[in-house]
């Protein structure tokens, strides 16, 4: 029986001195292998490994997939215009040396989460003063973007780099914000009356180009009309003197008619002397005599 026992106890004191000894590492995680003395540790991957027991060796795990850290809590930051705001940031980070992250942090992997804090009230700090309260509101994207490249360089030291750095919140402290808005929409109103006065402005240039286009239009058409009258005329007082000097006679009685035409509207009663040479065509088809000299022809 005591055998049985002693057995048994040897059994177990083996299964436990194995399970000390092998351990497995996942996809997720990386391994630090750190022996008692001065060996410097070693890294070790995904897979089955073999150690020494306790406290000849330990393992310890770390995460190399990309983590998140969220600030239950908003900070406090001051602009460039000497403006507070309060952010949330997100920011997200991965170890890619689990070495040199034990080295920096004594071997307490748990304390990142405090030190990336650190590092990012100090980075946003930094992002923040050197931009206007406008500009913070407006580019918030920027501002996070240029605190995750501040935040990357000095997580380098820890072995771990920064991914991205979101800023969930940016608000006003309840205190000020209604000062800050009224501030705001009076910078707004502000823009918007500049920008209607110089709407007006370009409107006012555009009436006047167009009414001097508009004269220039109607000078140019004027010289053009006057122009094709001028050249009218002189083809009409030519043709005209033509058809005078091929049938004098008949032009006296056409311009005859045409100044009867003009004289005499219906309707009209006129009592003239008939042995006026104004009637010659009305007592003769021919006029009467011939005339003694041709008359001027009128140009019309």
């Amino acid at each position: 029986m005591n055998r049985i026992i002693a057995l048994v106890v040897a059994v177990v004191i083996v299964l436990f001195a194995a399970s000390s000894m092998v351990f497995v590492v996942d996809q997720r995680h990386l391994a630090v292998l750190s022996s008692h003395g001065d060996k410097a540790p070693s890294l070790l991957g995904p897979g089955l490994h073999v150690k020494l027991p306790p406290p000849l060796q330990t393992v310890t795990l770390v995460d190399n997939r990309i983590q998140s850290l969220d600030a239950p809590d908003e900070d406090r930051y001051v602009t460039s215009d000497k403006t507070d705001l309060l952010a949330n940031p997100v920011v997200k980070y991965r170890v890619t040396d689990p070495l040199k992250l034990l080295a920096e942090t004594r071997g307490d992997a748990q304390s990142l989460p405090d030190r990336l804090a650190l590092l990012s009230r100090s980075a946003l700090g930094d992002a923040f003063a050197k931009v206007t309260l406008s500009d913070a509101l407006a580019r918030q994207q920027a501002v996070a973007d240029e605190a995750r490249a501040a935040m990357d360089k000095a997580a380098a030291s820890l072995g771990v780099s920064v991914v991205e750095v979101q800023l969930t919140r940016v608000d006003f402290p309840a205190s000020m914000a209604d000062s800050v808005y009224k501030r705001m929409i009076a910078a707004r109103q502000q823009v918007a009356a500049d920008e209607r006065a110089k709407g007006t402005a370009e409107a006012d240039k555009i009436r006047q180009d167009a009414l001097v286009q508009q004269q220039a239009v109607l000078a140019d058409g004027y010289r053009q009309a006057q122009t094709i009258k001028g050249e009218g005329d002189a083809k009409a007082a030519e043709i005209a003197a033509e058809a005078y000097g091929t049938d004098p006679q008949f032009y006296q009685f056409y311009q005859s008619m045409q100044a009867y035409r003009n004289t005499f509207k219906p309707g009209d009663v006129i009592v003239v002397d008939p042995s006026n040479e104004f009637f010659r065509f009305m007592r003769s088809p021919t006029g009467g005599a011939a005339p003694d000299a041709p008359a001027v022809p009128r140009k019309h």
